[in-house]
């Protein structure tokens, strides 16, 4: 299996329900550094998994939607625990609407098979979610 990854960062602000999470049900911030690895079994013509600078494109516009908000003031996130397993998930989610779409380029679309995407909140803890590209939600 070929893989390419891609990494950026992004910042939020959210609380969390539930007596699990002790002090983090008070609001607080957190940064995430973020990899997105995308897999395919062949690489393509010329010879890629994908679209190296697509796929950087297409992450850093799938954490905009995130970056600087209060998590728990964004409508589709309402009532949701918007955990770091959670996050890794949704953001593996909207990757692979945009794969499945063709967004990583020309010859992706149905030929990437997975995407495995990595939150770190800090060197020593992270979560991740790794799934087909044309994962249900």
């Amino acid at each position: 299996m070929y893989a390419v990854t891609v990494c950026d960062h992004f910042m939020i602000a959210h609380s969390f329900k539930g007596e699990l999470f002790g002090p983090a049900q008070a609001l607080h911030g957190a940064t995430y550094a973020v990899e997105a690895e995308f897999r395919r079994a062949e690489l393509d013509a010329n010879g890629v998994v994908c679209d190296i600078g697509r796929a950087m494109t297409a992450l850093r516009e799938v954490l905009a939607a995130f970056d600087y908000r209060n998590l728990d003031a964004e409508p589709d996130l309402a009532g949701i625990n918007t955990t770091t397993e959670f996050l890794s998930a949704e953001i593996h989610r909207r990757l692979a609407a945009r794969a499945a779409a063709g967004d990583l380029g020309p010859d992706t679309a149905g030929r990437l098979e997975s995407i495995k995407v990595i939150l770190r909140e800090s060197p020593r803890a992270w979560a991740s979610f790794e799934g087909p590209v044309a994962a249900p939600r």
